[in-house]
């Protein structure tokens, strides 16, 4: 994929998911977008206008893919191959190609488990863009928010955050308007580009019998550094981008490409490239390496984990405490019960009032009581539930906008996010299923050991630990019941005496 800073790859971006093109097409004002990222952006509204110069249509547009545009779409990825496939990370057990990715949720969906982020509400809101296989790259590493806004005076991109801090007296735009100013850019150079097309199309017509295609691309590099067009240096990769589309489809034959690498070998930019493909060759093979020492250092690591838990649940049940919901903490959608006990999403947001300790976008809520000393345990009911997320968390964690639950940023979770994958929100996350789908869970904690396990109540089994943790700060029970998902998954958490 080519980087975000090649003028080319801007010119064939889809403004509103940031991305390369996927079926363009063209608004009567001209601007391209992507045919779905478009028509998402006209779900539910009866006024029709250009998201990039905000035109307005006195009728919904017939949308056609720009044919001219995608194939000089595919050209370009032809160019810059290797991007790989992304696959849904709800998905179980036959894994589905991911269609988009959240920077909000910070995960790849499908086509099916995409379909929450068009009907609910509060997901409409969310960050949508083509799916990506490091989302971490689209978000900021020092706050956990998404990369939508563009520092120029850095020239890189921060976060809604970075402007409060480091990037407090700069100059910083929103990525869409960073994007548009290049276009703007770009247009100014449209004239000087056709001409030079035009004189190179001239020369390929002399030279259009001639089979010696070192001689054709001589020619062009000769007139592509005269004197006429070195005002325009910078932009030149676009025009020769276009200018080499033009040349496979005009003149198929004449410039087909010798397969020898002979023929090229004085061309010091086709080395280059080889050289470029050895080096990410060999990085691939690393890569590979380092998973395969990953995942035995797992597999080593749950058989370790197994023999420290063999005292069992009845021992972690010794340290049973009293927990009860904090009504303050939890996100605007959430229900509690009137003792504190149970949580559910209601899909409505409640009239609350606002305060510095309430979550506002993860559906969480956390106990009243914390600990910062010694054991405790507690036990939550979770039967018929698709989707939960249960463990502790410190007293400091960020409750306002985005944030990745890991150890890192203060969250110690076990995630179900479909009816049987199981999710350890360690960095990177740790994913797994279950023979038996557990109806009750427990929650162990030595705050001294650095230890966060979780126990199946019904079957008596361990499930996994975070072990070797620093705790330095309070700790609270954490709750996150999922979205209700039209009443799929709308039973309660429910905190649940201990028989000890």
């Amino acid at each position: 994929m080519a980087s975000s800073s090649d003028p080319l790859n801007e010119e064939l971006q889809c403004s509103i998911c940031l991305d390369v093109f996927t079926d363009p097409v063209t608004t009567p004002c001209g601007h391209s977008f992507c045919k779905t990222c478009l028509n998402e952006h006209w779900t539910d509204t009866q006024t029709f206008f250009c998201p990039s110069c905000n035109e307005t249509f006195s009728k919904r547009p017939d949308l056609k893919v720009n044919t001219t545009l995608t194939n000089v779409v595919q050209y370009f990825k032809k160019l810059n191959p290797g991007r790989p496939e992304v696959f849904c990370d709800i998905c179980d057990e036959r894994k589905q190609k991911a269609v988009k990715s959240c920077l909000t949720c910070q995960s790849s969906y499908c086509e099916t488990h995409l379909e929450p982020h068009h009907r609910v509400q509060r997901l409409k809101k969310h960050k949508l863009i083509n799916a990506v296989e490091n989302l971490e790259d689209y978000i900021c590493q020092k706050h956990q928010r998404p990369l939508d806004l563009f520092c120029r005076d850095d020239q890189t991109s921060v976060c809604l955050s970075c402007t409060e801090g480091d990037h407090r007296t700069h100059n910083t735009v929103p990525i869409e308007e960073e994007s548009q100013e290049k276009k703007k850019q770009l247009v100014q150079t449209q004239t000087q580009t056709q001409q030079m097309i035009q004189n190179i199309m001239k020369k390929i017509q002399e030279i259009q019998h001639s089979v010696d295609i070192r001689k054709t691309l001589t020619s062009i590099d000769l007139f592509l550094t005269s004197s006429q067009t070195v005002h325009i240096a910078n932009w030149m990769i676009i025009g020769l981008g276009f200018l080499l589309v033009a040349i496979l489809f005009i003149f198929p034959k004449q410039f087909t490409m010798s397969t020898d690498p002979q023929s090229f070998s004085d061309d010091s930019r086709i080395t280059q490239a080889e050289d470029l493909i050895k080096d990410l060759q060999q990085e691939f093979t690393k890569l590979k390496k380092r998973k395969a020492e990953t995942q035995l250092h797992l597999s080593q690591m749950y058989s370790s984990n197994e023999k420290l838990h063999q005292t069992g649940l009845k021992w972690a049940q010794m340290f049973a405490v009293d927990v009860r919901l904090d009504p303050d903490t939890a996100d605007r959608y959430l229900i509690l019960s009137d003792d504190g006990k149970q949580v559910r999403d209601g899909d409505i947001e409640q009239a609350v009032k606002e305060n510095p300790r309430r979550f506002n976008v993860l559906s969480s809520v956390l106990a009243k009581q914390g600990f910062s000393s010694g054991r405790f345990y507690y036990e939550v009911q979770v039967k018929g539930k698709t989707e939960w997320s249960l463990g502790v968390a410190r007293e400091s964690i960020y409750r306002k906008g985005i944030i990745r639950p890991t150890p890192v940023n203060g969250f110690w979770i076990l995630i179900l996010r479909n009816p049987n994958q199981y999710i350890a929100g360690e960095n990177p996350p740790i994913s797994f299923s279950l023979e038996v789908k557990p109806e009750k869970v427990g929650v162990f904690v030595d705050y001294e050991e650095g230890l966060v396990s979780f126990y199946d109540v019904g079957s008596s089994s361990y499930i996994y630990s975070f072990t070797g943790q620093t705790f330095t700060e309070k700790l609270y029970p954490y709750f996150n019941p999922g979205l209700n998902d039209i009443g799929k998954n709308k039973n309660p958490l429910i905190i649940t005496p201990v028989n000890k």
